[in-house]
């Protein structure tokens, strides 16, 4: 495998990573979050600890100093259990309300004095920028009752901390292990779950040519969505195959006889060589030409026609009262050479379908071709356009011959031709008119004209004006 492949298979979406991703990143957030949590549970089980213990502290420290005398300052004793320091305790200060400071080690902000007999005040203080936790209390001295004795005894955070740090690193480990067996279960659970779609790809691996709808088999609901556009993908492209079918066996079936008489011609030109017998041969043979140009050109007109894949995604509205009238002038030069009388009875207003133009123009010829061919000299062809509350009525009308009734309803079949007709065609003129009509949404109908003759009236439903197409 070349670099650029590995390179595209590594960038190649892949549902298994999207899965794991969504799943394994939120897990990896969630165990941050919980060491953070974790953390701050610590810190504040850590601090309501050391609240308490700092609490206990000074009542105690008063305590001792309440049954000394305080004349001559602090005992050494007192002094040195004060600044003893095991647990980072190393602030104090002990006040006399009637001789004022009696000893400290440092000076932080304080607050008020307590009443004299309560319990400890816990309370936030900073030495400097060095942040306390402080506690405070008051009482009475055993040796001269009417004084009050404040003691403060203050300490840092960093034991609080340590103590935090130190229940997180014991949870951490748990939790970690908690949270690595539930991203196993999610790799292995995301793994298992997408082995679902083994039976079905096995399923379609066995089908080599076939084209075949995948149903609904062993399909997992999550992407019933996609098998079914998938399906119908399948359908689009049977349609696709059974029209160039069609086509293979219509063009084997059209050409077969005018090129077998193009052969014949050519070889009864060449076994007679007069120059008589030439000139026939090649005037049948201009004949046969025109023909196979003709069921040519009408055989990929009905092939686009019944493609599935001309869908109407650039259509626009079409005024069918300007398109009519420039086919039929096209046409009069035709209709002069088979003796009809070819004419347009509409009204001049704006008459809008949407459609394909191109395609309604050659629906409309095919039309006109089929009213000339089979009308008769001498005969008229009139072509109508009306509003109708329904939509666009489009009708070409002869007084020809016309269709037994019980022929009527065969019009419009590929290769069907009324029997008994002398003129030459290919019988596909309104098999590409029914085609065409079908995908515009139309209804065709076929009727037989008064007094005598054939109507082919095509129904079209009504559109918008905005953004008409002028041909």
């Amino acid at each position: 495998m070349t670099e650029q492949a590995l390179a595209a298979a590594r960038w190649q979406p892949s549902l298994r990573r999207r899965l794991l991703a969504f799943l394994l990143i939120p897990v990896g957030l969630l165990l941050v979050l919980d060491a953070m949590l974790t953390y701050g549970v610590a810190l504040a089980y850590s601090n309501r600890v050391h609240d308490r213990d700092l609490g206990d502290d000074a009542l105690a420290l008063a305590q001792m100093l309440r049954t000394g005398h305080l004349e001559d300052g602090l005992t050494r004793q007192a002094r040195f259990l004060l600044e003893y320091d095991p647990d980072g305790r190393a602030y104090f200060s002990v006040r006399s309300r009637r001789r004022g400071m009696l000893a400290d080690n440092a000076r932080y902000r304080q607050p008020p004095a307590p009443a004299a007999g309560g319990a400890p005040l816990l309370f936030d203080t900073a030495l400097g920028t060095r942040p306390l936790r402080a506690a405070v209390v008051s009482l009475h001295p055993g040796a001269d009752p009417s004084d009050t004795l404040t003691v403060s005894v203050a300490e840092t955070l960093s034991d609080r901390h340590r103590r935090a740090r130190e229940i997180l690193l014991m949870a951490v480990p748990l939790q970690t292990l908690l949270i690595l067996g539930v991203l196993s279960l999610v790799w292995f659970g995301v793994d298992y779950g997408l082995r679902v779609l083994n039976p079905l790809t096995a399923r379609l691996a066995a089908r080599e040519h076939e084209i075949t709808p995948i149903g609904e088999t062993d399909v997992p609901r999550e992407i019933l969505p996609l098998t079914r556009t998938i399906d119908g993908l399948f359908a689009r492209l049977r349609c696709v195959l059974e029209v160039q079918e069609r086509f293979i066996a219509d063009a084997a079936h059209q050409l077969r006889t005018p090129l077998a008489g193009l052969s014949l011609n050519v070889e009864s030109a060449l076994a007679e060589g007069t120059p008589q017998a030439v000139k026939e041969a090649l005037g049948h043979i201009r004949q046969l030409t025109l023909r196979t140009a003709r069921t040519s050109a009408q055989l990929l007109a009905l092939t686009r026609a019944q493609s599935p894949l001309g869908a109407p995604t650039a259509w626009a509205v079409v005024d069918m009262a300007r398109l009519v009238p420039e086919v039929i002038g096209l046409r009069l030069r035709d209709a002069l050479a088979a003796g009809v009388d070819l004419g347009f009875q509409g009204e001049h207003v704006p008459l809008f379908v949407m459609g394909d133009a191109g395609a309604l123009h050659e629906m409309l010829d095919n039309l006109i071709d089929n009213g000339l061919r089979y009308a008769g000299r001498g005969r008229n062809l009139t072509v109508g356009l009306t509003a109708t509350p329904g939509g666009v009525r489009l009708h070409v009308e002869d007084d020809g011959p016309g269709v037994p009734d019980e022929l009527l309803p065969r019009l419009g079949e590929r290769f069907f031709r009324v029997p008994g007709t002398a003129q030459e065609g290919t019988g596909l003129g309104l098999a590409i008119v029914q085609r065409i009509a079908e995908r515009h949404g139309a209804r065709v109908s076929y009727q037989r004209a008064t007094p005598h003759g054939l109507c082919v009236a095509i129904l079209f439903p009504a559109t918008t004006p905005r953004g008409a197409f002028h041909p």
